[in-house]
């Protein structure tokens, strides 16, 4: 029995030795290792087209409703061709939404989530600018409510109401 080990162990080292008959070379550079680029997610915003809402493309660095409200806030400095916006002299500064994160074992509940939408500027805002921002940021089934905030410096902000996209004539095209 001894002797078949040794005899084993011995094949077995020839073997190795021998290799599966395909000489080493070196690393050899054939081409570029493949790649794919991925854009960044294109989602849409709520601009304005023969004087009713109409969804447009909007290139975003992420697919947050910060984003999207960033980017429509932008397109009214920007050349839109037929598509117009409501929100011209405005600025778009942040969100807060009212839902805090679950806590550990907290029984995870239906609840209402409102956005709160923080703008500046002067002037009226228009029920059509009200309703770029509400739509474009309800496209987040998360948000069941939209409160716009007018927060002007040195003044006390304005609570310009809460809005659906349904209340401000809801997303028509």
């Amino acid at each position: 029995m001894r002797a078949a080990l040794v005899l084993l162990a011995a094949v077995a080292a020839t073997l190795a030795l021998t290799g599966c008959g395909i000489s080493p070379t070196d690393v050899q550079d054939r081409s570029n290792a493949p790649t794919i680029r991925i854009p960044p997610p294109s989602k849409t915003i709520y601009l304005i087209r023969d004087g009713k809402l109409a969804l447009e493309p909007a290139d975003v660095p992420d697919d947050t409703v910060e984003s999207l409200l960033g980017a429509l806030f932008e397109a009214s400095s920007q050349p839109l061709g037929d598509r117009d916006t409501a929100l011209r002299g405005f600025t778009y500064l942040r969100t807060k939404d009212s839902l805090n994160p679950v806590q550990r074992d907290e029984m995870q509940l239906p609840r209402t989530l409102t956005l709160t939408v923080y703008i500046r500027g002067a002037g009226r805002l228009s029920e059509l600018a009200k309703a770029q921002i509400v739509c474009t940021a309800q496209q987040d089934a998360a948000y069941e409510q939209v409160k716009i905030v007018r927060d002007n410096q040195n003044r006390p902000p304005v609570d310009e109401g809460r809005y659906t996209c349904g209340d401000l004539g809801g997303a028509t095209s």
